[in-house]
C-alpha cells in the first residue's frame, strides 16, 4: 500500500558537543520519506527552493518515492540550525529561515489521491487541514505536531486532531496540550476528541500506544552505545510505524488489529534508533530490512518475560 506524506523538506546545520554537520538534508518529510520507503511506495508533498541539491532528489528517485507532489520554486530552501546539549535530549534552535516554505500550500496530485495511508507531518495545522480537505480516501490518517503549534495554534490543531485516527505526541507535548500533569489523564482527554489511538513518544525510553478502549502497550527502544545526532528520530519513528502498517493487510472491517499497531510501534522505535547513529539521513541511506529484522529480534528477546510469577519461598 502507498503512503502519502505532507511536510517540510529542509537543509539543516546541526552542532553537537562532538561534531558539526552543515547544510545536510533535513525536514520532517525527508526523514519520514526515507524511512517509510524502506517498506513501500511513498508519495511526497513538500516544497524546495531552486538551490536544493540535486543529489537528494536523485537519491529519492532510486527508491520507491514519487516526487510528483514536490513543488520546486524559485528562491531558497527552508533552513534550520540547532545546537544540542551534552545529554542530546535538549537542543537550542539557533536560526530558522523559511525561504520558499513561507508561501507553501500543499497540492495533492491526482495520482496521490488513492494513497492508502496518510501522514501529516508537524507542519502548521492550517496546512494539515488543507491536506485533509483534499485526501478523502485514506484508510488510516496519522498526525504529528510540535510545541510551536500547541502554543500558537491550539484551536486549529484541535480541529485537525478531531479529523484523524492516530495522534503522535511526545510525553511533554501531551502535558502541554492538555494541561494535565498525569500522562494517562492527558491521553484520556485526547480520546474525548474522537481519536482511535494515541502514540506517546518517549525518546530514548521508547513509546507507548494507548487505545480508546483503555488498553495500552509499552514498546522499548533499542539501546545505543553512541548517539551522533537525534534530529529526525521522531519523524523516522513515524516512517517505520506507517511503513510497517503499509505491508499489513487490514482485517475484514478495513481496520488494523491492535497487534499490527503494536508491531508498528516497535518498527518505529527501531527506525528511530538507526537515525541517531549518524547526521541527517546518513544511516538510513544504507539501512536494509535485514538490519531492521535483527533489531526486531533483539527487542522481542529482551522485552519478553514469563507471565507466571512466584511469591514467597
Amino acid at each position: 500500500m502507498s503512503i502519502l506524506v505532507v511536510g517540510s523538506v529542509a537543509l539543516d546545520t546541526v552542532e553537537t558537543p562532538f561534531a558539526r554537520a552543515e547544510e545536510t538534508l533535513g525536514g520532517a518529510a525527508s526523514y519520514f520519506t526515507t524511512a517509510a520507503s524502506l517498506y513501500s511506495q511513498v508519495n511526497l508533498v513538500a516544497v524546495v527552493g531552486s538551490d536544493f541539491p540535486q543529489e537528494h532528489l536523485e537519491f529519492w528517485r532510486k527508491r520507491p518515492v514519487n516526487l510528483a507532489g514536490l513543488q520546486m520554486c524559485e528562491g531558497r530552501t527552508f533552513r534550520w540550525m540547532a545546537r544540542y546539549h551534552m545529554d542530546m535530549n535538549a537542543r537550542d534552535t539557533l536560526d530558522t529561515q523559511l525561504g520558499v516554505y513561507a508561501g507553501f500550500h500543499p497540492v495533492i496530485p491526482d495520482e496521490y489521491r488513492s494513497s492508502d495511508l496518510l501522514f501529516l507531518a508537524n507542519i502548521q495545522p492550517e496546512l494539515q487541514m488543507e491536506v485533509l480537505e483534499q485526501a478523502h480516501t485514506a484508510r488510516l490518517t496519522v498526525l504529528d505536531t510540535m510545541e510551536l503549534w500547541i502554543v500558537t495554534a491550539h484551536a486549529q490543531l484541535t480541529e485537525v486532531i478531531k479529523r484523524v485516527d492516530i495522534l503522535l505526541m511526545s510525553e511533554e507535548e501531551v502535558r502541554q496540550y492538555t494541561g494535565r500533569a498525569s500522562l494517562v489523564s492527558g491521553v484520556r482527554h485526547l480520546f474525548d476528541l474522537g481519536l482511535k489511538y494515541v502514540v506517546v513518544k518517549q525518546g530514548s525510553y521508547g513509546a507507548l500506544l494507548f487505545s480508546a478502549d483503555g488498553s495500552f502497550f509499552s514498546a522499548p527502544t533499542y539501546p545505543l552505545e553512541e548517539v551522533i545526532d537525534p534530529t529526525g528520530a521522531g519523524d523516522a519513528f513515524a516512517g517505520g510505524f506507517l511503513g510497517y502498517l503499509s505491508t499489513v493487510k487490514p482485517g475484514a472491517s478495513g481496520q488494523y488489529s491492535v497487534e499490527d499497531l503494536r508491531r508498528g510501534v516497535v518498527h518505529g522505535n527501531i527506525i528511530g534508533s538507526f537515525v541517531c547513529e549518524d547526521f541527517s539521513i546518513g544511516r538510513l541511506r544504507v539501512l536494509t530490512m535485514d538490519d531492521v529484522a535483527e533489531r526486531y529480534r533483539v527487542l522481542v528477546e529482551c522485552s519478553h518475560f514469563d507471565p507466571h510469577w512466584h511469591f514467597g519461598g
